[in-house]
């Protein structure tokens, strides 16, 4: 009994020892069983790790600081994130080309109307040939008044040419230009620049190496910006599992307002000529010397009214958006519905914002590529592949308010038959002239440019409805919005 209970007593450990904070003492061959029976209770610890990097995600293993990084492994790393970046920036580049095209076009709202004095019409030539066996009109005087029956002169410019009166105009229009109102979305622009003389399919890639760079550093240094945000406002806070809304947002503007320099390069680079003999920029390292050289240097290409006030709205309303509506959304619908316990449904309450969202930030995303087109100081006019406005905004709201009321938005306008007048034999006859009857079917489009400020809105839509089926599928959890940011 008494080498019974010895056995026992050297067996026993005191519950309160587990919970001990005190260093335990070395192990004896008494209490040798001790540590087995400590790791079962595990002590849990808030993490601290910081955000995750591109980079580390492709190939965990550099994250690893037991045996160091390996600089060899990191360069293949890196070249294989670059050269991913590369090649979906290659696969969105088209759409993107012609999105842009059609934000920046300019489609004036008198386009579409046919001009009587274009060309002599029927009973004009035949005054011309019934007065060419007349004697008297071999010594008319050239400078005099012209007579009924022949065609005016038409106004020119101070360097000679025959002044455009209209953007339909195919004897005066530039033959870098692609006709305005041909092309209707986002598909009907790329074919029409696949299909133009001067430009090509290759033009559907203008700009891919800025966007590439733009991408890049953007999905590198924001999650650094945000952890450095974190890190000077909340250093006492622990890690949350979302973030709070302010440090996204904040990040993202200021990630957007550092590049704004090159999406002002790759903007320009999609918009101007790709024909060789109407470049305005050879590539993006020669446009962003010019722009720093003719339009203000650093601070015209930051603190410009132009650009600082259309970078920080287009910057600022996308992550507010993104994070605001769907919360909104589920709170309409009645039941409570988080991104954990309801995955799907979330998933479908940030498919719908993210559709509402398109709807407030395209327009300011069509201003700020308007403004972003037309330049400042001493710079020339680049010569755009569509028609641009000849006479530059002053400023978001001027934009807002020309686009609306100085533009159509029915495209593709149809084109206009010349009016021809009946002969003279008609006219004996009884014939009269009918005037030209505008088409059937034409909407309140015609008088109002709200359509012009959703161009790529159709595909953008189809865009986040795919995105949405293959997280659904794939069986992806949700990033709550803030995956693009």
């Amino acid at each position: 009994m008494t080498s019974s209970s010895a056995s026992l007593r050297g067996l026993y450990s005191d519950p309160s020892s587990a919970w001990s904070f005190v260093q335990s003492l070395p192990a004896t061959a008494s209490n040798s069983t001790v540590p087995a029976q400590s790791t079962s209770a595990p002590a849990y610890q808030w993490s601290s790790r910081p955000s995750h990097n591109s980079i580390f995600d492709l190939s965990p293993e550099l994250a690893d600081p037991s045996d160091g990084i390996d600089p060899i492994h990191l360069l293949k790393t890196l070249a294989a994130s670059v050269i991913l970046q590369y090649t979906s920036s290659a696969i969105a580049m088209p759409w993107e080309v012609g999105k842009l095209l059609l934000q920046v076009q300019w489609v004036p709202r008198d386009a579409g109307e046919p001009d009587s004095t274009e060309l002599p019409d029927d009973d004009e030539d035949d005054a011309l040939s019934d007065s060419s066996n007349d004697n008297d009109s071999y010594f008319a005087d050239p400078n005099a008044t012209p007579q009924a029956g022949f065609p005016t002169l038409r106004p020119t410019d101070e360097q000679g040419y025959v002044a455009r009166r209209s953007v339909l105009e195919e004897s005066t229009r530039p033959e870098y230009i692609i006709p305005v109102g041909s092309a209707n979305g986002v598909w009907g622009m790329m074919r029409r620049v696949g299909r133009f003389r001067g430009e090509g399919w290759l033009a559907l890639w203008k700009g891919l190496l800025t966007s590439c760079i733009t991408e890049v550093l953007s999905s590198t240094f924001q999650p650094m910006i945000r952890g450095l945000l974190q890190a000077l406002l909340l250093p006492t806070s622990p890690v949350f599992h979302h973030p709070p809304m302010f440090l996204p947002v904040l990040s993202h503007l200021i990630m957007g307002f550092i590049l704004s320099p090159l999406d002002l390069v790759r903007t320009r680079l999609i918009v101007q000529s790709f024909s060789s003999r109407h470049l305005t920029y050879k590539g993006p390292f020669d446009a962003l010397s010019r722009i720093l050289r003719e339009e203000g240097g650093l601070k015209g290409i930051y603190l410009h009214p132009h650009l600082l006030i259309p970078t920080i709205i287009d910057n600022l309303l996308p992550p507010i958006v993104s994070f605001v509506l769907p919360g909104m959304l589920a709170s309409y619908i009645g039941a409570q519905i988080t991104e954990d316990a309801n995955p799907i449904a979330w998933g479908f309450a940030e498919l719908a914002g993210s559709c509402l969202g398109l709807l407030i930030t395209l327009p300011f995303e069509t201003v700020r590529r308007r403004l972003q087109v037309q330049v400042r100081g001493i710079a020339k006019p680049i010569k755009g592949c569509v028609e641009l406005r000849p006479v530059p905004y002053n400023g978001v709201v001027d934009t807002f308010w020309h686009v609306l009321t100085e533009e159509r938005s029915d495209l593709p306008i149809p084109a206009q038959k010349r009016k021809r007048r009946l002969s003279k034999g008609k006219e004996r006859a009884g014939g009269e002239d009918r005037p030209a009857q505008d088409p059937e079917g034409q909407s309140w489009m015609k008088s109002t440019g709200i359509g012009q400020l959703y161009r790529g809105l159709g595909m953008r839509l189809g865009a986040s409805i795919i995105m949405f089926g293959l997280a659904l599928f794939s069986g992806d959890e949700s990033d709550g919005g803030w995956a693009e940011l």
